[in-house]
């Protein structure tokens, strides 16, 4: 069966597109920063996919030339979920970038030189939609203003969806592999291991009343195992080649998200609508990094 290489192989969405392709046949290869990480995965897999057996688990830093190409080879694709993400806001924004930008070059080398088919690149709708003064409906062919006003992350994202872009255009035709890049809102839904997820995270917080308010915007949403199933049809499907492919069921405001959770029984969730810069000190006290619609992805392992 052909090999697949998923790095940040310990994140959320990362453990999702390891089960699947598992659950599919396929040998799958994974990446991570720290030992600690790898008998998680393991521990993981064993307990939710019928062919663990088939999971090899190895090390690689997005910060470090060490690895890579070990990491890719042998591998006919290679989802490159890894990226780096905390929740509060960097004071400086390299802490993002520089691991975000220069690790996606350095798997895509490593692509190049293993000759892979095809890589798929997890980037986000923060790569699309930020930064913008005017209002609009934002598409697949709009890129993100990396000026003053957005937020490291969204930078991070937008830079490094770029490079990769512009490493693949610029590659010989010898050296071609295909790329498709998935943007996905914000990825929520069961975990994998106890790492809940930034985006869970979130919902969490609300849920137990840290938010004293709902504030008056919204985000939109995608479950976790739809985005695994975007990369790995997306990986496998030539309709998809060179395309970039935004993911999302449904936005929801603040207060929506409260009410469902009062709902299920979550009674500490507030009930109250406010404008967002009445919460914003109560937010920023609580470390928690805050952008209208923000994708809250997490995948940097």
């Amino acid at each position: 069966m052909e090999k697949v290489l998923v790095t940040g192989g310990s994140g959320f969405i990362g453990l999702h597109c390891i089960q699947q392709l598992l659950d599919q046949g396929y040998d799958v290869r994974c990446t991570v920063r720290s030992e600690s990480k790898k008998q998680e995965i393991v521990d993981s897999m064993m307990k939710n996919s019928s062919n663990a057996n088939n999971l090899e688990v190895v090390m690689a830093d997005l910060l470090k030339d060490e690895g890579w190409n070990e990491a890719v080879s042998g591998c006919e694709y290679v989802l490159h979920v890894a990226s780096p993400f905390i929740l509060e806001v960097p004071s400086d924004e390299n802490v993002l970038i520089k691991p975000a930008v220069e690790g996606t070059l350095r798997v895509l080398n490593a692509c190049k030189n293993n000759k892979v088919k095809k890589v798929v690149l997890t980037s986000s709708v923060a790569a699309v939609a930020y930064g913008h003064k005017e209002e609009k409906i934002y598409d697949e062919n709009d890129w993100s203003d990396t000026g003053p006003g957005i937020t490291p992350y969204a930078k991070s994202k937008t830079l490094a969806e770029k490079a990769a872009w512009d490493f693949v255009n610029e590659l010989t035709a010898e050296d071609k592999f295909e790329l498709t890049v998935i943007n996905p809102v914000a990825v929520t839904g069961p975990m994998l291991t106890n790492d809940i997820g930034t985006s869970n995270e979130l919902l969490l917080k609300l849920a137990g009343g840290q938010m004293p308010a709902c504030p008056r915007t919204h985000m939109g949403f995608i479950d976790v195992r739809d985005v695994a199933k975007a990369h790995i049809f997306s990986m496998k499907s030539e309709k998809t080649n060179g395309e970039r492919i935004i993911v999302s069921e449904k936005e929801m405001f603040f207060v929506e998200m409260s009410r469902a959770l009062n709902d299920a029984g979550f009674k500490k969730a507030p009930k109250r609508e406010t404008a967002y810069f009445l919460v914003h000190d109560v937010l920023i006290h609580q470390r928690i990094k805050w952008c209208c619609r923000q994708p809250w992805q997490k995948g940097y392992n």
